[in-house]
């Protein structure tokens, strides 16, 4: 845990009980804050005060008495309406900030020069986040991964000499970081998301923005008109960067995508740092761009080629996310849960062949028809779940499909199917384009199931 130090001694509010609330509400009281915690949720305020931590209900509570609101990301902060909370901390002038605005606060207190990576964008963030801390881990430092990917900032080791943060932010957590100045920050790209919570695309775009506005070094790729225009403002404010491009050659300075090659333009001049052909975690045009922002974020550490290499064909990758899961005989297994709208899926749709295709679920505005230009890379359709019906009209005679209705007897079909058909090099793929809520709780539920499918699959054959 991070004890936040710079709060001793002033009496903070807090709301919002969930996983990085709790941590953060712990962080506060270890560094000697006085806080005063509250969540809707009976069940959230329980475990608080199992915990030891000051139960205070916030909307019969002083606010004249508080420094600050720590306000949980998933909470409104101004769209479609502020939160209570927020509209009581703004009559009384309290400033309203989350767990990674603490952090910042805390390093900026502690140890002012430790290495700090903050990385966002609309897609990618994930796994360029658990590239960029393999790749430090592959160059010998102490990494701390969290924020947005799964580990709340504050539950990680304090920030020190020898160690590097590598935090993966959301727009939510942005907008609650009035600090946020990094050592390195990374701005993958921007697409229309989460305005229901922004507002506009405007809003969304200038909070993206911000990070790599306050970083000591900014990393911004070039594939979308937004960071385009976010880097040349960069530019004009002579701020120190990289930047990074899968689709164009021409970049004069940074870091391109040449085929399957990361290339580093400089001055006119091309050195190859490294070749991402047969790395299986790194396949397709949108995982080049991570790996390109990845090596970026390495600084100076990007010029020693062998251990770059090294830590790029040694990363895992993360699971749901094009992760292969088995193979039987020539037939390739591949769980994309993660894909849980058109656009993730194209990207997985882009990266292989001869494709016997699971898809469905819960579909998202505009369903599967921005994928039609490669129905031809399809063999087979394999339709599930809620969207069966609207996937098949949208389908139509564009390519042969089959009504499963659940993932087990798409698998087994998709499965009979791509071993009957005697091709070089069939791939399985569950990209469903789809939210997974129909039939399970979240996409890695999704994933994890198809996994084990694969699995009893393989060893049923096994047998035989």
């Amino acid at each position: 845990m991070t004890p936040v130090t710079s709060f001793k001694d002033k009496h903070v509010a807090l709301f919002g009980l969930g996983g990085s609330g709790f941590i953060s509400a712990q962080a506060l009281v270890a560094g000697g804050a006085q806080v005063s915690v509250w969540d809707d949720k009976e069940a959230a305020r329980g475990k608080a005060r199992d915990a030891g931590l000051q139960i205070a209900d916030l909307r019969e509570a002083d606010w004249h008495q508080f420094s600050s609101l720590v306000l949980a990301p998933g909470v409104p902060l101004t769209h479609p309406e502020p939160h209570w909370t927020v509209q009581k901390a703004k009559e009384e002038g309290v400033e309203v900030i989350g767990d990674i605005e603490l952090f910042c606060r805390e390093r900026a207190f502690i140890a002012p020069r430790s290495l700090f990576v903050a990385i966002t964008g609309t897609n990618g963030k994930s796994t360029t986040t658990a590239l960029t801390a393999h790749l430090f881990k592959t160059f010998g430092y102490d990494v701390q991964i969290g924020g947005n990917i799964g580990i709340p900032i504050l539950a990680l080791q304090p920030p020190a000499d020898g160690r590097v943060h590598v935090i993966e932010c959301s727009s939510f957590q942005i907008d609650l970081t009035p600090s946020l100045k990094p050592w390195v920050g990374v701005l993958l790209n921007v697409t229309p998301d989460h305005l229901d919570r922004h507002g506009t695309m405007e809003n969304y775009a200038a909070i993206k923005e911000r990070l790599v506005a306050g970083a000591e070094n900014a990393v911004v790729c070039l594939d979308d008109d937004i960071c385009v225009a976010i880097s040349e403002r960069l530019a004009k404010s002579k701020k120190p960067g990289t930047s990074v491009s899968v689709t164009h050659l021409d970049v004069p300075h940074g870091i391109i995508l040449d085929g399957t090659r990361l290339v580093r333009r400089l001055e006119g001049r091309s050195m190859t740092i490294a070749d991402l052909a047969g790395i299986a975690s790194l396949r397709g045009k949108h995982n080049g761009q991570n790996a390109a922002a990845a090596v970026a974020a390495l600084g100076a550490h990007a010029f020693n080629l062998e251990l770059v290499t090294k830590g790029l064909q040694s990363f895992p990758g993360l699971p749901h996310r094009m992760e292969e899961v088995g193979r039987l005989g020539k037939i390739l297994f591949v769980n994309d849960s993660k894909a849980t709208n058109a656009d993730a899926a194209e990207k997985a749709l882009l990266s292989f062949d001869q494709i016997f295709w699971i898809i469905g679920g819960r579909a998202k505005e505009g369903g599967i028809t921005p994928l039609r230009g490669l129905f031809s890379k399809v063999v087979k359709a394999y339709l599930v779940g809620e969207a069966m019906e609207l996937f098949a009209a949208t389908i139509g005679d564009a390519l042969p499909y089959e009504r499963c209705v659940t993932l087990d007897a798409a698998l087994r079909a998709a499965a009979k199917d791509a071993e009957a058909s005697l091709l070089e090099a069939p791939v399985v793929l569950l990209s469903p384009a789809c939210a997974s809520f129909d039939q399970f709780p979240d996409f890695e539920k999704r994933g994890d199931f198809f996994r084990g499918l694969v699995k009893a699959l393989l060893a049923e054959k096994q047998k035989v």
